[in-house]
């Protein structure tokens, strides 16, 4: 799928053909085009491709073209390239408090349990935002920074605030996947597998906290305030 950016083709994603507009508009917030649903005056698909038109804010797409980004090799599935921006941009937030351990547990069972993709093929990745009670937001996608990009933007078009929900994912948290959670103003990313070193540094920057081995007796915590 396609999408150009005020008449600029911008990006093609390998992904899985569902909650397109939601990719669309999740794409746009995590890479800065757009800081919230307002700042996107209209989406257009097309109507015999798989795309999508995007109008947003002039300024907002002068910001991210003057951003210093590396353009780096994406760690995922169903992208080619992505840019990453400095972790010193992110808004710093507050202490985030995380469910217990068995609260946790039982929201990635359910997250599990959603997955009809996954239990039909083993090779799909999940992904959720959750005020800590309840799934709010559910996708699947081949690339898990997809799937992260669908829940973001289903939260936008639902007109649902963002600020201090927790996301769980499927797999490995990656640097790319911890700076659009930074930007969204999420409060902390959990994943039964682990986060990278970069994915640590950007959440310790913007004051998120990450939780690998999230369903293990023993989580691993890594908290910007700990020690504070």
């Amino acid at each position: 799928m396609w999408l150009e950016v005020n008449g600029e083709p911008t990006i093609t994603w390998m992904c899985t053909p569902d909650q397109l507009e939601e990719l669309a508009v999740g794409w746009l917030h995590g890479e800065g085009y757009i800081r919230a649903l307002a700042d996107l005056r209209r989406l257009r698909p097309c109507a015999t491709d798989l795309g999508f038109w995007a109008d947003v804010v002039p300024e907002l797409v002068d910001a991210v073209k003057h951003e210093e980004r590396r353009h780096v090799l994406a760690s995922g599935c169903g992208a080619v390239t992505t840019a990453l921006g400095d972790p010193a941009t992110l808004t710093r937030r507050g202490v985030v408090s995380l469910p217990a351990l068995a609260e946790m547990r039982a929201l990635f069972k359910t997250l599990f349990q959603r997955g009809e993709r996954y239990h039909d093929s083993g090779g799909i990745h999940a992904a959720a935002l959750t005020d800590g009670m309840t799934l709010l937001h559910h996708a699947e996608d081949i690339g898990r920074h997809n799937a992260v990009d669908k829940v973001i933007g289903s939260a936008l078009l639902a007109g649902r605030s963002l600020s201090g929900l927790g996301l769980l994912v499927t797999g490995r948290i990656s640097g790319e996947l911890a700076f659009k959670a930074a930007r969204a103003g999420l409060g902390y990313v959990a994943t039964p597998s682990v986060p990278s070193s970069l994915a640590v540094d950007i959440a310790r920057r913007s004051g998120m906290t990450l939780v690998g081995r999230a369903v293990s007796g023993s989580p691993q915590v890594h908290s910007p305030h700990a020690g504070r």
